[in-house]
């Protein structure tokens, strides 16, 4: 019996995955976080998710985030080469903050002129407004050198930091496995140390997105997080504006 192949068979096609908007994601090559935080809301596929990693080193540091400016263009253009992309996210908070968000934003465009921009800081912005918070307590897993960059730069955003936690971390794998107890247990060591209106938890290998319902249930304020916020900034910019309350408050609003 001989073998049979057939060519050229007929097929039609759909709008396929991401009809609506297509949202591009830059992930640290550290990072174990991200991506599963972010597949916990980008669940429709007509709202479509493509991410790409950027090389960057396991340790946390001005100079190590510096170096990840050079790479951004090139990783935007590993997602969905010669497509268009609705949305770009780029995912380290630490580095944004570093670089300064219009930096960041011009090496996005760079590849993917047309997209909507965001960042971890930029998205927690947009969450402190939407919360009507100016008063932020901040965590991050941080070493006191990048932990200055980060309070100095929420504060040039017109936002205060009254209160500020860190694990003193500065390995990015370390971090991965910090568990959502512990960032609920800082969190009230914060809530002792004075009054705020907010908490911003820091760095997109931290582990929010399971907790965020009960830590704001417990502490009576609105929580959120670098891909928490992002996120939801992302999920915005590409026009879903669905009402997601199982992931906290912030789900609920609109930008404004």
């Amino acid at each position: 019996m001989s073998d049979v192949s057939i060519e050229n068979i007929a097929f039609t096609t759909d709008k396929g995955i991401g009809s609506l908007a297509r949202v591009g994601l830059v992930v640290l090559a550290t990072d174990f976080t991200i991506e599963h935080e972010f597949r916990q809301v980008f669940t429709e596929p007509e709202t479509g998710l493509f991410t790409a990693r950027i090389l960057n080193e396991v340790s946390i540091t001005p100079q190590t985030l510096s170096a990840m400016e050079a790479r951004i263009t090139d990783t935007v253009n590993l997602i969905l080469p010669g497509e268009t992309l609705d949305v770009v996210a780029y995912g380290c908070t630490s580095a944004s903050m570093v670089l300064g968000e219009e930096k960041v934003f011009e090496r996005i465009k760079a590849s993917q002129p047309n997209s909507k921009c965001t960042t971890p800081a930029t998205a927690a912005f947009e969450a402190f407004n939407a919360f009507g918070a100016k008063r932020i307590a901040v965590l991050t897993p941080y070493r006191s050198d990048v932990n200055q960059i980060v309070k100095n730069y929420i504060e040039s955003a017109g936002f205060k930091v009254p209160v500020f936690g860190s694990f003193n971390e500065e390995h990015d794998p370390t971090v991965a496995r910090i568990d959502t107890q512990s960032i609920s247990n800082a969190v009230d060591q914060l809530k002792e140390l004075g009054d705020f209106d907010a908490v911003f938890v820091s760095c997109t290998n931290v582990r929010l997105m399971d907790a965020v319902c009960d830590i704001e249930n417990k502490t009576g304020l609105p929580v959120t997080s670098s891909n928490h916020a992002m996120a939801w900034h992302a999920m915005r910019l590409a026009g879903d504006n669905r009402k997601l309350p199982e992931w906290g408050r912030l789900y609920e609003k609109l930008l404004v």
